[in-house]
């Protein structure tokens, strides 16, 4: 089970999952080992979306559209575009590689961003180029690749100075 971080600001609860790491403009990226063909090593599959912050800080998710499987990205890329209520947000890839897999539910339910950020709202699946080793936040090893995003405390802490200033600003 995932645990999280948790802070309130003014009248808003946001939560980090502390099994993942995070780009600083808010989507986390999560590890997961996938075999690649044999003679070629082991793979680093990358599951990306958006944290819980990040959603509720865009509105209601109303579309989704994310790069088709198979288009090769470099780190910042756009990966995929937000529309909500409030505006279109367009999201850079934390990594680089190629789109493995695209989450089926961004077409008919992308809502679903908004209401499990953390799992079933996912975004995409990317085989990353740039990241092995990738190893998860709490592994205490070397983080090669993944130097440029954020574990989850830092990110936590990012996030909520980020929120408590906006709340200052209202």
């Amino acid at each position: 089970m995932t645990e999280f971080l948790e802070t309130t600001v003014d009248k808003f609860i946001f939560r980090v999952a502390t099994d993942r790491y995070y780009s600083s403009e808010g989507l986390w990226a999560q590890a997961e080992a996938s075999p690649l063909p044999l003679g070629e090593g082991l793979g680093v599959r990358v599951r990306i979306g958006l944290s819980d912050y990040l959603q509720q800080r865009s509105g209601d998710v109303a579309f989704v559209e994310v790069k088709p499987e198979g288009t090769v990205l470099a780190f910042g890329d756009e990966l995929a575009v937000i529309e909500t209520i409030k505006a279109s947000v367009s999201l850079a890839s934390p990594v680089a590689g190629k789109v493995v897999e695209v989450n089926p539910a961004m077409e008919i339910t992308p809502e679903v961003i908004n209401q499990d950020p953390y799992g079933e709202g996912w975004l995409a699946v990317i085989e990353a180029s740039d990241c092995p080793p990738f190893l998860p936040p709490n592994f205490g090893g070397e983080r090669g690749g993944v130097a440029r995003l954020l574990d989850p405390q830092a990110y936590f802490l990012e996030m909520k100075r980020e929120a408590e200033e906006e709340a200052k600003r209202l």
